[in-house]
């Protein structure tokens, strides 16, 4: 038998949206998919108030309150509860 580190299995990192943030999607123009997509994927940097920033370009090419953007940037700040995210708000730009 063959002695070394213990292997260990790694749980699927979950990301949830506090209830504040779920309602602001629609006014900011984001989407759920989206948000899990910043903070799965998307560059993380450090935020106020020891919570950790998330940010991720999209593709637009669509129109948002009248005037037409490319690209959606996507910024979700969280913080780590158990074995996940728990994300607090959301930003939205368009350029």
């Amino acid at each position: 038998m063959r002695l070394g580190r213990a292997r260990r299995e790694r749980t699927p990192m979950t990301v949830n949206l506090h209830p504040h943030a779920r309602e602001r999607l629609d006014e900011r123009g984001a989407s759920e998919e989206e948000i899990i997509l910043a903070v799965e994927a998307g560059e993380k940097f450090e935020a106020k108030f020891g919570r950790v920033g998330f940010r991720r370009n999209v593709p637009f090419k669509k129109q948002w309150r009248g005037k037409r953007y490319k690209t959606k940037q996507i910024e979700a700040y969280a913080i780590w509860r158990y074995n996940g995210w728990l994300v607090i708000s959301v930003v939205t730009r368009y350029f």
